[in-house]
């Protein structure tokens, strides 16, 4: 499992993706239409991050191109040619003749080299089974991507681009760009207004819960990003049943292949003690029911028991009469079953004071999420905005009159790849694989998604030129790696690459990988021995990616439905005291502008990238309706100045 969410699933009729459990379009995505136990996760590809990069050869390519002489006027700009001067200041025609054949030589070559570098993007996918990896130098190594896509072929032909001549124009500004300076609000937010808002979710003004009516037991099923919204789901409903939460379960999947429990990711006692003025937390049901046989008294309650956003009034009816008779229920498979609204504010306000207080990382996972922000930092000991709370002790100690932000040369973006084959498959869109593409999709569904392939029969879905045209297919890694040149970050930006393995491998990632070299992944960032104790535990891996993700000086996200980007992105705003910017396509207006990819200049698409981009960055409230836990800024979890 990884942060990249890997239970989400796509959502047809809005504008953005949705997670299965994501609380910003319940009700309305097709997982909704479909069984949500027929939904398939993306772990055994989200143990690790995506690997890719560019081979030092690519990387040199790009140099040399970005060296390429610009005609103007018929001269080379930048090339001054002064002749010899002869006795008589004349030029003999044999010297004249060697200097425009040595100029045409010259100009060929440089048309030979960027042609080349054209085709390398175009066609990555030759090499087999690895790509080189272009790393910090801190800990630079080579990566291998071993994928389920190897079986079916993917790596047998060349991916074909169609953003070719997009991706050659994008390689020509980034070079000509080296000694511009970037947008000034490339790495900020709206400061005045984001600043306003600061965290007040810890704040209470009620008495504690005693609990008297019984016990619930949770077992959270997904992965990391589900069971968080899930644990704080199921405290806030232990407030409203004043019941007594037992400490929440993982499930385990064969899929997830994860068997990490609350006490491997999240500080056991941080946790219990934290809320223990709100709701009492035990350890394990009192020994007077552990003999009880949960099932056959009629208190077990599954997730195809209870609808997603429930109200408050559901669990009054019907959970409470359970727990009255039965002195326990327990929750197999909760997730998202919960409403956002309406919902009273004290208990809107305990769910964020669970997930931005209560839950806190354990001492292995900080300590290697600390060594992970420290690297991608350059070794810089400045501390970062939401170190101390997502890494504790192991935060960089901060010394007297120390800056509190890394410099502009440390600092780095993080980004979240949605781009997986479960998101891919389940998205009904065309990527430019043709006939090949539509068969391995097709047979993934057939396994995977077999709900969704019996709905197509009876059902007319969307033609994938109109699910692209209303933005409802994942972001390639071409069209990333486009809008991230577009909005100004330059060649020489450190990216830190989270996600799940990408659909397409190395062919895929080759643009990505040659624009920007500087990128990592935690693999290449972490030696073998220092990743090894998370090695075969997906959940804590995954949250290895969430620290990084959430500390970074920018983090850019390519589906803004996907839970593991709301939870990052919500954090980043209840902590970053208007300092900590994300990115958020509009892919509706994104896809209107590669439509145009054969005609565009590279100036206007610059211009209407930003656009796009940045209606997405304003400062507003919760919408009703919405989640907590990614959109924060409300009077439940947040306090205003305005």
């Amino acid at each position: 499992m990884s942060l990249s969410g890997p239970s989400d699933v796509f959502t047809l009729g809005r504008g953005n993706t949705s997670s299965e459990n994501d609380d910003d379009y319940q009700g309305k995505d097709l997982g909704s239409r479909v069984s949500g136990r027929n939904s398939i996760s993306s772990n055994r590809m989200s143990s690790s991050s995506p690997r890719g990069s560019c081979t030092s050869s690519t990387f040199s390519q790009l140099s040399i191109l970005s060296l390429s002489p610009v005609v103007s006027n018929g001269y080379l700009s930048g090339a001054v040619f002064e002749p010899k001067k002869t006795r008589k200041s004349k030029r003999k025609p044999w010297s004249r003749k060697r200097m425009v054949v040595g100029l045409a030589v010259l100009l060929g070559f440089l048309f030979l080299m960027n042609s080349w570098m054209l085709s390398r993007i175009q066609e990555a996918g030759g090499a087999r089974g690895y790509i080189k990896v272009k790393f910090l130098k801190a800990n630079s190594s080579t990566l291998f991507i071993r994928e389920e896509l190897q079986k079916l072929g993917r790596w047998k032909k060349p991916q074909k681009t169609i953003y070719a001549r997009l991706l050659a124009k994008a390689a020509h500004a980034m070079a000509e760009g080296e000694s511009k300076p970037e947008p000034k609000d490339l790495w900020v937010e709206p400061y005045i207004r984001a600043s306003s808002w600061t965290p007040c979710a810890n704040a209470r003004d009620w008495e504690p819960s005693e609990g008297k009516n019984g016990y619930i037991m949770v077992t959270a099923n997904g992965g990391i990003n589900q069971q968080r919204v899930a644990v704080c789901n199921a405290v806030a409903v232990a407030r409203l049943l004043n019941a007594t939460l037992v400490l929440p379960k993982f499930m385990y999947s064969s899929v997830w292949r994860d068997a990490s429990q609350f006490g491997d990711i999240y500080q056991e006692d941080h946790f219990i003690n934290y809320l223990k003025p709100d709701i009492p937390i035990v350890k394990e049901l009192p020994k007077e029911l552990q003999s009880l046989d949960l099932e056959a008294i009629g208190s077990v309650v599954s997730d195809v028991d209870v609808v997603k956003e429930a109200k408050p009034s559901f669990y009054l009816k019907y959970i409470l009469p359970i727990l009255h008779l039965n002195r326990v229920v327990h929750f197999v498979g909760f997730g998202n079953r919960l409403a956002s609204d309406p919902i009273p504010y004290q208990l809107q306000r305990l769910r964020c004071r669970c997930n931005f207080h209560a839950l806190r990382f354990v001492p292995k996972i900080q300590e290697a999420g600390a060594l992970l922000i420290q690297r991608m930092r350059q070794n810089d000991t400045g501390l970062g905005h939401l170190d101390n709370y997502l890494v504790g002790p192991f935060a960089q100690s901060q010394k007297k009159g120390q800056r509190v932000r890394a410099t502009k040369t440390s600092r780095y973006l993080a980004l979240h790849l949605r781009f997986e084959i479960d998101m891919v498959a389940h998205s009904l869109c065309e990527f430019g694989g043709g006939e090949e593409e539509m068969r391995e999709l097709e047979a993934y569904r057939k396994v995977h998604f077999p709900a969704l392939v019996e709905l197509k029969k009876t059902k007319k879905f969307p033609s994938p030129a109109v699910l692209r045209s209303e933005g409802l297919c994942p972001l390639t890694p071409e069209e990333t790696v486009l809008m991230l040149a577009a909005l100004g970050f330059n060649r020489r930006t450190h990216i830190y690459l989270a996600g799940a393995h990408i659909y397409g491998g190395n062919s895929r990632l080759a643009s990505l990988t040659t624009l920007f070299p500087n990128l990592v992944t935690k693999e290449s960032l972490l030696s073998s021995t220092e990743i090894e104790p998370f090695a075969n535990f997906s959940s804590q891996l995954a949250a290895l990616d969430f620290i990084v993700c959430t500390a970074a000086d920018a983090f850019a996200m390519t589906d803004s439905g996907s839970q593991f980007s709301s939870l990052i992105a919500g954090y980043r705003i209840y902590y970053g005291g208007g300092k900590m910017p994300t990115i958020r396509p509009n892919k509706r207006r994104l896809a209107d502008i590669f439509l145009k990819n054969n005609t565009i200049e590279w100036k206007v698409f610059e211009t209407r990238v930003r656009k796009a981009v940045r209606q997405n960055k304003r400062v507003f409230s919760r919408p009703v309706g919405r989640s907590v836990y990614r959109y924060p800024r409300c009077r439940d979890c947040m306090c205003s100045s305005d």
